[in-house]
């Protein structure tokens, strides 16, 4: 008989780490060069006009300049004016 009472196993207590995911920077904020737009898994969201994916599908700016969300694309407008950018941009920063 045993002195001590036998101590139980359990299936539960496991818990993950926070990730931290989702957007970071919404449309019509300024994101500065590198600043991270959208931390996610996979290509939900696709890099644009400006914007660059890191290899854990991390979206960034590559310039500063404003945040336009376009369906499942994002692209960053630059604040300089002399600065180049695609006639589609115009218009998209114009609707929004």
């Amino acid at each position: 008989m045993a002195h001590k009472k036998g101590q139980g196993s359990t299936k539960n207590g496991r818990d993950s780490n926070p990730k931290y995911r989702g957007v970071k920077l919404y449309a019509g904020e300024i994101a500065g060069i590198g600043s991270v737009i959208v931390r996610q898994v996979g290509t939900p969201i696709q890099p644009g006009f400006m914007v660059k994916r890191g290899k854990d599908d991390t979206l960034y700016a590559v310039t500063e300049g404003r945040v336009i969300f376009s369906g499942r694309k994002v692209h960053v407008d630059p604040l300089d004016p002399a600065q180049p950018r695609p006639f589609w941009l115009k218009s998209l920063v114009n609707s929004n």
